[in-house]
């Protein structure tokens, strides 16, 4: 496998997660509430949905990024409305009175809430067939070996990114002490609530 296929990967997953949007917001407001594990797994679900849409568009699945496409619409209601849940739910909840109590239920949800709430916007899918197109790869022959190549590289610089930034965060949390920590709630929670707004709100223009 091309090592040069993977470092174009490695850059473009880090370009794609690296962005603060209400992703990154929920992986830095879970990483100071519950700790580093806990922020680290909310961005492994984005990195998830990331490699799902990106093998998509690579390996040429045309019907699937088509039904997904003709859906977006549904699909941003569903991400609008949950996004709006969560900064809702973030905004009113009180500081965690443990530090890093997650359970294994929690690292099952922090996951899965990401992973789900990033499936709920298929127009990565035409990014990444932009990408994937200019690239010159996902065609037949070595173009799907070029394909798993930087989709694999997707995967690792995406996960890259959410370990250095549940990381750094992390570094963060000891100087946060309660009220800090109820303000942090309260921006991300607005923040959060915002992005699900302004998806429901785009909605009127279609």
């Amino acid at each position: 496998m091309s090592a040069q296929l993977v470092l174009r990967g490695f850059l473009l997953g880090l370009a794609i997660a690296a962005p603060v949007g209400p992703i990154g917001v929920l992986c830095i407001r879970r990483t100071l509430a519950q700790g580093r594990a806990i922020g680290f797994v909310s961005g492994l679900g984005a990195a998830t949905a990331d490699v799902m849409y990106g093998c998509i568009a690579a390996f040429g699945l045309t019907a699937i990024s088509g039904v997904l496409v003709r859906q977006q619409a549904w699909l941003r209601l569903l991400g609008g409305l949950f996004l709006c849940y969560l900064g809702a739910k973030t905004l009113l909840s009180r500081p965690a009175d443990q530090a890093a109590n997650a359970e294994g239920r929690g690292y099952g949800g922090a996951y899965f809430s990401t992973l789900l709430l990033t499936l709920t916007n298929p127009m990565t899918i035409l990014s990444f067939a932009a990408v994937f197109a200019g690239l010159g790869v996902g065609r037949a022959g070595n173009g799907y070996f070029a394909a798993a190549a930087i989709v694999l590289g997707v995967f690792l610089g995406s996960t890259a990114w959410w370990f250095l930034l549940s990381g750094g965060v992390s570094l963060l949390r000891g100087r946060f002490d309660a009220r800090a920590s109820l303000w942090v709630n309260r921006i991300s929670g607005t923040i959060i609530l915002g992005f699900g707004i302004a998806a429901l709100v785009s909605l009127l223009g279609q």
